[in-house]
């Protein structure tokens, strides 16, 4: 397995576990927090597609799906249309709430489409190409998309303790 293929099927498992840790729930239980300041599976799901979004679109050089292809007025969020969830306030996590889990899987769906599309083309030294030079030492793509995958595992994983939690109540 060549290194674009090792990415694209990590990337493939954080769409397994969103989808298993998503569909078939209703509204009420996407956005169900298990105590006032815990994340629901809404934000979760919300929030590592946002930093996915973001992440990759800088490094490809294209627009956020969340942006160019609507997905901000669908889910008419009451902050900023940058915002990615990053240091949210307990308030603010509670705002992402949403109206189906195909609303929430469809901006998944999306972003991860574009995702694989990007990492499957990666070649050569690619990853070794520096994305972000705000930091000592700077990033190169490799370790950007490292830690979405790190990140985007983290969350889908709490994502599923959520929603066992829910089953058992």
């Amino acid at each position: 397995m060549n290194t674009a293929g090792m990415l694209a099927e990590a990337f493939d498992r954080i769409g397994e576990a969103v989808h298993a840790a998503v569909e078939g729930l209703a509204p009420e239980e996407l956005d169900a927090r298990v105590d006032p300041e815990a994340n629901p599976i809404s934000w979760l799901v919300w929030h590592l597609t946002r930093v996915q979004d973001d992440h990759i679109a800088d490094a490809a050089g294209t627009g956020q799906i969340w942006l160019t292809e609507g997905w901000a007025d669908r889910f008419a969020l009451p902050f900023d249309a940058a915002a990615t969830g990053y240091g949210q306030s307990p308030d603010e996590v509670a705002a992402v709430r949403v109206d189906s889990a195909d609303l929430l899987l469809g901006y998944f769906d999306a972003v991860q489409e574009r995702t694989l599309s990007f990492v499957k083309g990666l070649e050569g030294h690619a990853l070794d190409r520096v994305v972000d030079e705000n930091w000592s030492p700077p990033v190169t793509l490799g370790a950007r998309l490292i830690s979405v995958i790190a990140d985007d595992l983290q969350h889908a994983g709490q994502a599923a303790y959520v929603r066992g939690m829910l089953e058992r109540a």
